[in-house]
């Protein structure tokens, strides 16, 4: 175990039974604590080297994004590259990659959980601190970079081979699948990277410097792939730029530590149930599953819009570069809007608070991007997408942290997996559903849009119901009491 001069500063707590604070009875009949073996001391610390891991979850989060949005700012050229007749062929580029998300996901929960449960306890063994080091975050990261330059390469093969002739279609899309295999380990690991290595007044910060890097990601690639691609021939070499960047930035991931020696708080020293023993208990939280509504809804609405946002545009006269710098404007103001929420809500909890007001305004701007591009100006769906951006990002940390803290005993990366395959399942649902849905003399996606408002509507109506009443006391911040009561 590294020296206690590599930690920062030391938190301690009594050694009093973790479970007897934030729990119900049934929590603690069906729990056991093990606070890491190292309950006699009872000291927590956080590591500087948690930043290592957060920077590679980061990286791969961006990189694996822009490999899902690669060919939508550019659908046009893409169409005319590939020779393909129809629009919605290149939409299923990003299709198939939500679709892969949900096959591969409950391979990933048995990977990140191997890190819980292939030992009991932490001790000072180094055999076996080496051995924790191969597994959970590590080993999911080794599976998202194999994935990911497997698949990034074959793209660029598939599209070079026989570029004269249109490049070779299947080739890939069977690339694209091989990202999405890659995509769940390293989406579903936020909430459970930040349950292990930091505290409660840190979580959502860190859980959305990694979930929004996912975003950020598609906002590379919708800014920077139409400057990459001037003509339909240019598709080639786009995707060897985002292969080599992609291959470069998996470096990292052999730095990257399975878990930290000693716990940062009392709340991440409780044994996680593991899937079987927590399945039964979630779908008896009538409050888990308006969340999943809410973010599955929201989190489609907005996979589908970054997917289809030049097809949305283009009709009313603005080019891919508009339409990529509107998809810009989308995250990047998200991005900043996040920076600030995040933190005011890990100091204050207000989660639900939050989650009232902001999905609200995203119902209402999904209503006001139905009229914004017929104003043929660029400032209006700016304007729309800018506020769109800023509510759905702060909600999207808040949303995966609150839904830990509520369901807690439950493994993090087990709820954040099962919202994160809800939000793919529906934006692949949304992208097919809104394509059917064109205009098909004028190209216009109108009544896609009026679609799309109201299915946000039910969404808003599900998150305001979350807790109502009675109910209360099914949205207690387990994690955050147990910490309290420990003098965190």
């Amino acid at each position: 175990m590294p020296p206690p001069t590599a930690a920062e500063p030391v938190l301690k707590a009594d050694s009093k039974d973790a479970t007897t604070s934030g729990c119900d009875d049934a929590d603690i009949q069906q729990t056991t604590t093990r606070e890491f073996s190292i309950a006699e001391a009872a000291i927590y610390r956080v590591y500087r080297r948690r930043w290592v891991g957060l920077a590679t979850l980061m990286l791969m989060n961006i990189m694996i994004s822009w490999g899902w949005i690669t060919f939508a700012p550019v659908s046009t050229s893409t169409q005319v590259f590939f020779r393909l007749e129809k629009a919605s062929s290149v939409n299923w580029l990003s299709t198939v990659i939500f679709l892969a998300y949900i096959c591969m996901s409950p391979y990933a929960i048995r990977i990140i959980e191997s890190s819980i449960h292939a030992s009991k306890s932490y001790n000072c063994d180094r055999v076996v601190i080496y051995t924790l080091r191969h597994l959970g975050v590590r080993t999911a990261l080794l599976f998202a970079a194999g994935f990911s330059i497997t698949g990034v390469w074959l793209r660029f093969i598939g599209a070079r081979v026989s570029s004269s002739h249109g490049g070779h279609f299947p080739v890939v899309m069977v690339g694209q699948i091989l990202i999405g295999f890659g995509q769940p380990f390293v989406l579903s690991a936020p909430a459970y990277y930040s349950d292990l290595w930091f505290t409660s007044k840190q979580r959502i910060t860190a859980n959305a410097l990694i979930s929004l890097s996912n975003p950020l990601g598609a906002a590379l690639g919708q800014l920077i792939d139409p400057f990459l691609v001037s003509r339909p021939g240019d598709i080639p070499s786009m995707l060897l730029y985002i292969a080599i960047i992609t291959t470069a930035v998996t470096a990292p991931v052999f730095f990257v530590q399975g878990k930290p020696p000693t716990p940062p708080c009392p709340s991440s020293a409780q044994e996680k149930l593991p899937f079987r023993s927590a399945f039964p208990k979630i779908l008896q939280s009538v409050e888990f599953w308006l969340i999943f509504i809410m973010f599955s809804v929201l989190v489609g609405f907005f996979n589908a819009s970054s997917s289809l946002l030049n097809q949305i545009l283009e009709p009313y006269g603005y080019s891919e570069n508009e339409a990529g710098i509107g998809g810009a404007v989308l995250i990047v103001v998200g991005l900043l809007a996040s920076a600030v929420v995040s933190p005011i809500i890990d100091r204050t909890h207000t989660f639900l608070l939050a989650i009232r007001i902001l999905v609200p305004i995203i119902s209402i701007c999904y209503i006001a991007l139905i009229f914004a591009p017929t104003s043929r100006s660029l400032a209006p769906p700016y304007i729309v997408l800018a506020f769109l951006g800023a509510a759905s990002f702060s909600l999207l940390p808040l949303s995966l942290e609150f839904v830990v803290e509520i369901t807690h005993p439950v493994s993090p990366e087990i709820t954040s997996t099962i919202l994160w395959s809800g939000g793919q399942l529906l934006g692949a649902a949304f992208i097919l559903s809104m394509t059917a849905l064109t205009d098909n003399e004028t190209g216009g996606m109108k009544r896609a849009l009026v679609f799309q408002a109201i299915i946000s509507c039910f969404a808003a109506i599900a998150a305001l119901a979350i807790g109502w009443g009675k109910r209360e006391v099914h949205v207690l911040a387990r994690r955050i009491a147990l910490d309290t009561s420990e003098g965190m």
